[in-house]
């Protein structure tokens, strides 16, 4: 018996500056479920996964960021029966743009310590991708 599955992919990334001599990441609460999260959304078309990732943190944030390729983490989980999702997280720093939330998907955004945006992030999976970003990226 063979169960039909349908796979989904999302991009996005753990964007992060220095602000007072500590590393900043970017969260944002979505509008779907009031989650906390990274900016990411779903791949269209032939797009690469940087640029999906690209595309949604400039809809979703309104900042221009510079991906590091060199920090990707998998997220996967199953939004509903069905469906198995994977979330793609690289990291990404800001090199323009004017920080705003798209109206329709995200009610909030943050810049946070990597403490405060642990104990921010709502799922487990989020919190060791930011786990691995601080551990491997930020802090060599």
């Amino acid at each position: 018996m063979k169960l039909n599955v349908k796979m989904e992919k999302s991009c996005g990334a753990v964007i992060w500056r220095e602000q007072e001599s500590l590393p900043h990441v970017l969260v944002l609460q979505h509008q779907n479920g009031g989650h906390w999260a990274f900016p990411k959304g779903h791949v269209e078309g032939k797009e690469t996964e940087e640029q999906t990732a690209l595309r949604e943190i400039m809809e979703e944030t309104g900042l221009k960021v510079k991906l590091d390729p060199g920090f990707r983490r998998v997220v996967t989980f199953s939004p509903k029966p069905g469906v198995m999702k994977d979330v793609v997280y690289f990291a990404a720093q800001p090199i323009g743009g004017k920080l705003r939330r798209q109206e329709e998907e995200v009610v909030d955004l943050r810049w946070l310590t990597l403490g405060q945006a642990l104990k921010l992030v709502t799922y487990e999976t989020d919190r060791a991708v930011l786990r691995d970003f601080a551990q491997g990226y930020v802090f060599p």
